[in-house]
């Protein structure tokens, strides 16, 4: 990657653009891709973007759906080689890592020793400095937060080229704004994050179907402080008095001597995904026998069938691993791939609980009116957190996946922009992790002025030149 130094400019070789692609497939740049193993090669590309202009986008997994990660007009820094776990301590269950690790690096390092990542997303696939400068969170962020909340310390090369020891009481100002603050300051080298102590390798799941929206609330209102972990799965294609039926996963974790079978079903070999559907389909096939449902109708059929399920397992407790409960994206392989030849994107909101189920029952009915449903919606119940540019809210969330098609792309993001007052008029936020259609105007209807402010300061502090630009930031804040 570097062919020679030199006392001014680093005489860096710059390789061939290649197609750089959200993960939802609805966006991509042509851009040089450097793949740097060790800080020196990181903080050499700094100086020498600082240098010549160059602008930078980091890029960690590419799990983001959007463009968070993508440069139309610079190169991006893939930190997934970067990536070494440094330490794990079991007596305090802090892990050190290389901010290219994956979460998938944290679980197979910790869980044959009683250890569990403390918030993961539902894909084990992004990096952890990814996952830090979105603020990622889980299914148990009602309960824990966001991951932000369990770092304990990072060492941070900031845009202008200094390495930066950060954490709750060193360069604090700093700490709770480069997590969550996209890779728009910096880039996270090493992060020591508190691991979760578990007793067993699988947790009880009470899964339980709802008729609608008022069910739907009112279960989580009632059961969120017993459960570690909720979700809920909403049919969007269900209307009137069903509007907002769908199932919830409640998990609980096994306390200590609990599980009989423990440590033993905490084996790597016992915890990873099957790779076959009912001991006989291999999964990496099952996204092409799903591609002929991918129309309304067939996806409408889906829903129901989902639905008729949930109320023949209705309440029945079963046992499952901590894998296969959290990581529900990698479960079938490359099953975006049912949208080819179009994309999708996700759209996901973060409502405060006054108004969530209000603003909920407005989006699905405006999607319905429009002939445009999601297919798959997600729901979770959150917190805030103490983070600058922080989506979390004191309410709930719903995340959902809309196909991008030749012929719908301008009326969806019509329908998007529509949705968008909703999410306003109800005082809701939205997701950089996941966004592709958020504006200017809306972005900053939603954040405080403050936090906006501060933001802008620190960017001039720690990239005077503004060499970290991705084309999220460039669409959103720039445009």
């Amino acid at each position: 990657m570097v062919t020679k130094k030199t006392k001014s400019i680093p005489n860096i070789k710059v390789p061939m653009k290649e197609k750089v692609e959200a993960w939802g497939m609805s966006s991509f740049s042509m851009s040089p891709v450097f793949r740097p193993e060790t800080e020196e090669e990181i903080k050499e590309l700094f100086v020498w973007a600082n240098q010549t202009g160059t602008k930078i986008a980091l890029r960690g997994g590419g799990c983001s759906y959007g463009d968070a990660s993508t440069n139309n007009e610079g190169i991006v820094l893939d930190l997934t080689r970067f990536n070494k776990v440094l330490d794990f301590n079991l007596k305090s269950g802090v892990m050190t890592v290389q901010s290219g690790a994956r979460i998938k690096d944290l679980w197979e390092t910790g869980i044959e020793n009683g250890f569990w990542p403390p918030v993961v997303s539902g894909t084990m696939m992004p990096t952890l400095g990814g996952a830090l400068s979105m603020n990622i969170h889980g299914k148990n962020n009602f309960k824990v937060g966001t991951i932000g909340e369990h770092i304990k310390e990072f060492t941070f090369l900031t845009a202008k080229g200094d390495i930066l020891e950060c954490s709750p009481k060193k360069n604090t100002d700093l700490f709770y704004s480069a997590i969550s603050g996209f890779g728009m300051l910096g880039c996270f080298l090493t992060v020591q994050i508190k691991m979760k102590p578990i007793y067993s390798g699988k947790m009880k799941i009470d899964p339980v179907y709802v008729r609608n929206f008022d069910e739907l609330f009112e279960y989580f209102e009632e059961h969120y402080k017993s459960a570690d972990y909720l979700v809920g799965w909403i049919d969007a294609f269900a209307s009137g008095k069903s509007l907002g039926r769908g199932q919830i996963h409640k998990a609980t974790n096994l306390k200590a001597g609990e599980d009989p079978d423990f440590p033993g079903n905490c084996l790597l070999e016992r915890q990873h995904l099957p790779t076959r559907l009912f001991y006989l389909i291999p999964k990496k096939w099952m996204w092409i026998l799903m591609r002929p449902f991918s129309f309304n109708f067939g996806m409408r059929m889906i829903n129901l069938a989902k639905c008729i399920a949930s109320i023949l397992v209705n309440n029945k407790a079963y046992y499952q691993g901590h894998a296969e409960y959290a990581f529900l994206l990698d479960y079938v392989p490359n099953w975006k791939y049912v949208y080819k030849p179009g994309a999708m994107i996700q759209y996901q909101v973060f409502i405060p609980k006054e108004n969530a189920k209000q603003a909920f029952r407005e989006i699905f009915t405006k999607c319905q009116e429009r002939g445009i449903v999601n297919y798959l919606s997600v729901f979770k119940k959150h917190k805030p957190d103490p983070f600058l540019l922080t989506h979390a809210v004191d309410g709930f969330s719903m995340a959902m996946d809309f196909p991008v098609t030749k012929g719908n792309r301008e009326k969806l993001w019509s329908l998007c922009y529509e949705l968008d007052e909703i999410v306003l008029k109800h005082k809701g936020r939205f997701y950089f992790a996941k966004d592709s259609t958020l504006r200017k105007r809306v972005m900053e209807s939603y954040f405080p002025k403050d936090n906006l402010k501060r933001f802008y300061s620190l960017k001039k502090k720690y990239d005077p030149k503004g060499i970290l630009q991705t084309d999220l930031y460039k669409r959103v804040f720039l445009s």
